[in-house]
């Protein structure tokens, strides 16, 4: 089997071939820990979750790191006041560190909500303050970098004037970004409008400060990245992975400064995951379309007619290829509800099947089991993978119909093999059938108890049932519309 990636830098599918035989260095970008991780994210990272898990079911050690960007850098225009954590800080009335510590707890309990595993190395900008000082520095003695009050600066056009070429990886032409756009970060410092922060100067009202040659300041964000994924996985490695958001300027930045710094490309295969939408339309706050992963996890929205549970959600994301836009929507969470339902009805009865090795099968297990990981290996195709996995299904319920037959072999081989494309590679888990709608079944009850309880006027009991439901983390709420119910 030869394993195919799509390298966003040649835009082409690539055969793989890591620089170390059976190894693979993997760079994720990881959160801005500054708020609540939103649900675009948790596709990206469940995205590269399977293509660790399916790089190790390939036979890979694979060494994953995923930083964590824990210091305050400024927006595109400049301005202190448009810091992200400086803006937390003051809305929150907490400590920078407060707000780290915080978000970083609940970035690590949705992940682990959906079933991430952890990557082997998650670094965090603030603990590699020395490593960004260093390579800022040798940018500077090498010509690609100045130093500007205080402030230092990566120069683009020194850059591309010794040959290399700053616009790679999203195929920009450097001329047309001079031409075309003015200096927003720097208010004059720098020398031409698309250099890019190495280091910047701190200003009275910047929280987050650290001392270095130029003075008083903080790391930019483009240089964190390169300082961490080249101190854990060498100048050169594998896979650089993050949304596809971040291709410009971020990954951009990261080349030139591997590029500039070492002398040598450092990656060798950009992968790169799709954007997540709702109701097709993009996910954003301002226009109201916007979801918590929790909120779809617990049903407390405006979107979705009932909770789901995280196996179920993890489940319909996969069932875009990475590279894909996935549009989330009611009906494709109830669809993906019922396919996993099935999925783990067909894991069951393939458990209480007997073998027959007199009669000749209809299903081809070798054949199958070679379509799985060609969909597998080729750029990670999970949507192809399952359904791949649904031909199985089929054949398993006909076995349980007694309309088809197989092997004392194929039976564990495909046990095997089915148990290990669901739980280890797709990473699902099991859950109980129907779980949720037992809840809420019961709940509807207990709230019909109540209600006919307080119309009755025995407002001991109607208090009786909203209190033990409260201590068991259910939460009633009595609207115009009736009463709803809340899982805390």
């Amino acid at each position: 089997m030869q394993l195919k990636i799509y390298n966003s830098l040649t835009a082409e599918k690539e055969i793989f071939k890591p620089i170390l035989e059976g190894n693979v260095g993997m760079y994720v970008c990881g959160p801005t820990v500054y708020s609540n991780v939103h649900l675009g994210n948790v596709r990206t990272f469940l995205s590269f979750d399977f293509i660790y898990r399916s790089l190790m079911h390939l036979g890979y050690k694979v060494r994953y790191v995923r930083n964590i960007t824990d210091a305050g850098h400024l927006t595109d225009d400049g301005n202190v006041e448009n810091d992200r954590f400086v803006k937390q800080t003051r809305l929150e009335k907490l400590e920078p560190m407060e707000i780290v510590q915080k978000y970083t707890v609940d970035f690590h309990k949705v992940l682990d909500m959906f079933n991430l595993l952890p990557p082997n190395i998650e670094p965090t900008a603030t603990g590699h303050i020395v490593e960004q000082i260093e390579l800022t520095q040798k940018l500077i003695e090498k010509g690609f970098a100045y130093e500007s009050n205080g402030s230092v600066y990566f120069d683009v056009l020194e850059y591309n004037r010794r040959g290399l070429n700053y616009g790679e990886l999203s195929k920009r032409n450097i001329e047309e970004l001079f031409a075309n756009t003015r200096d927003l970060d720097g208010q004059g410092e720098k020398k031409n409008p698309q250099d890019f922060a190495l280091w910047k100067k701190a200003s009275p009202a910047h929280i987050m400060r650290w001392n270095s040659p130029w003075g008083e300041g903080f790391p930019g964000w483009h240089l964190e990245c390169t300082a961490m994924s080249t101190k854990y996985l060498g100048e050169k490695f594998d896979i650089h992975g993050g949304g596809m958001d971040l291709k410009f300027p971020h990954h951009e930045c990261e080349i030139a400064q591997g590029k500039a710094c070492n002398d040598i490309a450092p990656v060798n295969y950009w992968m790169h995951a799709n954007m997540l939408t709702m109701n097709s339309q993009r996910m954003s706050k301002s226009t109201g379309n916007y979801i918590l992963p929790m909120q779809l996890v617990t049903g407390e929205n405006d979107f979705f007619e009932k909770p789901f549970h995280p196996t179920i959600v993890r489940f319909c994301f996969l069932q875009a290829h990475y590279r894909s836009v996935l549009d989330i929507s009611n009906d494709a969470m109830i669809a993906s509800e019922k396919g996993f339902i099935r999925l783990m009805e067909a894991v069951k009865v393939l458990n209480a099947v007997t073998p027959n090795d007199e009669k000749q099968s209809g299903f081809n297990f070798e054949e199958w089991k070679t379509k799985c990981y060609d969909a597998l290996t080729d750029d990670f195709n999970s949507p192809i993978l399952i359904a791949h996995l649904f031909e199985a299904v089929k054949f398993i319920f006909a076995l349980n119909d007694d309309k088809e037959t197989i092997s004392a072999k194929d039976l564990e081989d495909l046990k095997t093999t089915l148990r290990a494309f669901i739980f280890d590679v797709l990473g699902l888990q099991a859950v109980e059938e129907n779980n949720n709608e037992k809840l809420d079944q019961t709940l509807q009850v207990l709230i019909e108890l109540r209600n006919q309880a307080r119309k009755s006027k025995n407002f001991d009991l109607s208090d009786q049932i909203r209190d033990k439901l409260l201590a068991e983390g259910i939460e009633l709420k009595d609207g115009r519309d009736g009463t709803s119910y809340v899982l805390n």
